[in-house]
Order: C-alpha cells, then structure tokens, then sequence
C-alpha cells in the first residue's frame, strides 16, 4: 500500500480525469440525439472518445512531469537562498526558529537551547526554515518521471472503461447504459482507493469522487443536449 500511498495524488486525478473525459464523450453524443448515441454509432463515440482519452492522457502526465520538475527547482532556488542566510548569520536564524517553537507552546529555555543547537547545523537550520517558515517540503522524493507515468497509466486504464460497451455492441440506449454503470462503477473503485488509502471515511471517499463525476457528466450532458436541440 505504501507505493499506492506515494502516487495516491496522480492515480486520483489521472483516474477521475480520464473517466469524466471518456464519458463526456459519450455523454455529448447522447446529449445531442434525442435516441442517444445511436445516430452517430459505435465507432464515433470509439474515435471521439479514444482521440480525447490518449491525447489528455499525454498531457496529463506531461503536466505532471513538467509541474514536478518546476517544483524541484523553485525548491533548490529558495533552499540555496535560505542557506545563504544561514550561514551568514546563523544565530539569527536560530532566534527565528526559538520564536516559532515558542509559538507553538515549547517552553522559552528549551526553544532557545534548540536555536542555538540548529544555529550550528546550517543544513538542517535550512530545511526546517523552508519547511516552518516557507511552507515548501522537499520534493526530491518525488520522481517527475514516475508522477507523469502514473498520471497517464491512470488516466488511460480508467479513462478506458466508459468505452468498453461500445468495443463489444452497437450503439444504442443499452449501451449507454452500461457505459453509464461502468462509469459509475470506475468511480466507485476510484473512490474505494481513496478510502483504504486515507482512512477517510467510505460514504465521503466514494460519495465525494462518484458526485464529481455526476456533476462533469450532467454538463456534458447538458452542453450536447443544448448544441444538438
């Protein structure tokens, strides 16, 4: 569970992204024809939905990759400014951290010993000023390679399975109805994730991401109905 725990962010939003994209698709169609995606068959929802599903995965994990990427150097850049500061005047910046330790109830003494203590330790000083004082966490654990990889594996894998009918029947009233279950059942799982990961509770976790999901298909939904009336 820990590396799903490492990726939970990328496999939540690649997956909903892909589900609500693939299914925008088909909901569109069914919006716009009054007998659903039947007037325009199978293989169009197949091509819309296939062009948009792969194409906004790519972006989606290059997104990810590349908004990693600019994290690692706005954190390099600010951590090498603030160890700058450090090392010119040290006790300073062990004053700072003696005061934030007051103000979250250590008792003076021990907060002062502690920054005088850091004061010596420039590196580690650093890293809890960017953490305390800056509100930035190190970013190094994560990989902007793996992030995107895992945005975009999520995104297809769950993008996918709003389509599958429409790969195994004609379209017609049916099979929007069981892209409609599969899309519900994708964010059912989705949400299911969520909830063993966080310890969240299982009526927030899945009613929260199933209720997203609705809300972007209903617009969809709408958008086709409103086009195609």
């Amino acid at each position: 569970m820990t590396r799903t725990q490492d990726f939970l962010k990328q496999i939540v939003f690649g997956g909903n992204d892909g589900i609500v994209t693939t299914f925008a698709i088909v909901a569109g169609f069914a919006g716009a024809r009054a007998d659903g995606a039947a007037g325009i068959g199978a293989i169009a929802v197949l091509v819309f939905g296939l062009a948009n599903l792969f194409a906004d995965a790519v972006s989606m994990g290059l997104g990810e990759f590349l908004s990693l990427r600019s994290r690692h150097a706005m954190y390099r850049a600010r951590r090498a400014k603030v160890l700058g500061h450090v090392i010119h005047d040290g006790p300073r910046a062990g004053t700072a951290l003696s005061q934030f330790l007051v103000q979250r109830g250590v008792p003076m003494t021990r907060a002062q010993d502690i920054g005088i203590i850091l004061s010596e330790h420039p590196e580690v000083l650093a890293d809890l000023s960017m953490t305390f004082e800056h509100g930035m966490t190190d970013p190094d654990m994560e990989s902007p390679w793996q992030s995107g990889l895992v945005t975009f594996v999520s995104f297809v894998l769950f993008g996918s399975l709003p389509l599958m009918p429409y790969f195994i029947a004609e379209a017609d009233g049916t099979t929007l109805m069981w892209s409609v279950a599969a899309t519900v059942g994708a964010l059912a799982g989705l949400g299911t994730l969520r909830w063993r990961v966080t310890e969240d509770t299982a009526l927030r976790a899945i009613g929260e991401t199933v209720l997203v999901g609705a809300v972007c298909a209903a617009v969809a939904y709408g958008v086709g109905w409103a086009v195609g009336a």
